[in-house]
């Protein structure tokens, strides 16, 4: 006679604090020059750097998205004739201290034309909140398996098998600046981060002693 089996789904959400805040700056030019348009491109990605420079504790890493340049047509013109040419240059940015993100983004959005779009928030991908969210849904597991098992009369005897059958979740939040002047007392802007949805789900398999009913 085979073993009976109590088979399980443990589960457990919670709300987290954000361990990372992401965002992308971008500069642009335009001109009907193409070297005017590289210079003033190169001049203000650099102008950039040197803003991010001084966060520098901040900010645990930057990414550089991608250079972007391309001509405009001429409305109604023929052939290849060239109205202006464009340029793009953007980089993401994450910092892990939040008491100077407002103060880091409106710096960058003060730069002449320079975008600046977030923030987003996140948990580390090895935070500490994952491996706790796990344990709970096995505990969670466990106590519904034993629930059961004496329902019937019977007790947990073996576990067979485990397997993870949930994921983590993070949510989005962002915000968009445009370059713009800024007044002479300096404004500040602070971010309330939303809390992030840790999720784990496992599932688990007991044999169980022979139940009494």
């Amino acid at each position: 006679m085979e073993d009976a089996v109590v088979a399980v789904r443990g589960e457990v959400q919670r709300e987290v604090p954000p361990e990372l805040a992401h965002f992308s700056v971008t500069v642009t030019a335009r001109d009907a020059d193409r070297p005017t348009v590289l210079r003033r491109l190169a001049e203000r990605a650099e102008a950039m750097r040197a803003a991010l420079a001084e966060y520098e504790p901040a900010i645990e890493r930057r990414e550089t998205g991608g250079l972007h340049v391309y001509p405009e047509p001429k409305k109604g013109g023929r052939g290849e004739r060239v109205a202006a040419y464009h340029g793009s240059a953007t980089i993401t940015v994450t910092v892990t201290d939040f008491t100077v993100l407002g103060d880091l983004m409106l710096r960058l959005a003060d730069q002449d034309q320079t975008e600046v779009h977030g923030p987003w928030w996140s948990l580390r991908p090895d935070s500490p909140a994952h491996r706790e969210a796990r344990r709970a849904a096995i505990d969670d597991a466990i106590a519904r398996a034993r629930d059961y098992a004496e329902a019937v009369g019977a007790r947990l005897v073996r576990l067979v098998e485990i397997s993870d059958v949930g994921g983590v979740g993070d949510r989005p939040l962002g915000m968009r600046f445009k370059a713009a002047a800024m007044l002479d007392e300096g404004p500040s802007i602070d971010f309330d981060p939303p809390p992030q949805t840790v999720q784990a789900q496992v599932a688990i398999r007991f044999t169980i002693t022979e139940p009494a009913v």
